[in-house]
């Protein structure tokens, strides 16, 4: 399981603000929950490890870096994770997108999960 990130940025706190707010419409609403969402994948990719690889530029080859390991994957929690897809996949288009459905036992309050449809090209057991 992977780390939980404190996302703290000040852009991001402001939008929360307006979203929050009662007299945000639908539209605004969407809007800034991609805007958040855009701004939230560019936090939690930071650690991401690069390796480093030759390009070939118009001038000369190039040392240069990209994304090391395996696909990255984007997985909303059904349904209100779905708004957030899209802002995450402007910054990692080649993101693979599964879904994880939960809800709350009025009793233990605890998480229910009723669906899991993960990527298989990205995800194992182990992860």
């Amino acid at each position: 399981m992977g780390k939980v990130k404190v996302l703290d940025h000040p852009l991001i706190q402001h939008k929360l603000t307006i979203i929050r707010d009662h007299r945000t419409g639908t539209k605004a609403f969407r809007e800034l929950v991609d805007e958040v969402a855009t701004l939230m994948a560019f936090e939690i990719t930071r650690d991401l490890s690069l390796e480093e690889v030759e390009v070939q530029t118009p001038v000369t080859k190039a040392k240069a870096y990209k994304i090391a390991g395996k696909k990255l994957g984007v997985i909303p929690i059904l349904r209100a994770g779905l708004g957030m897809v899209d802002g995450m996949l402007k910054l990692i288009p080649a993101a693979k997108v599964g879904h994880i459905g939960l809800y709350r036992d009025p009793k233990t309050l605890k998480p229910v999960e009723y669906y899991v449809k993960l990527p298989s090209d990205i995800f194992t057991k182990e992860n």
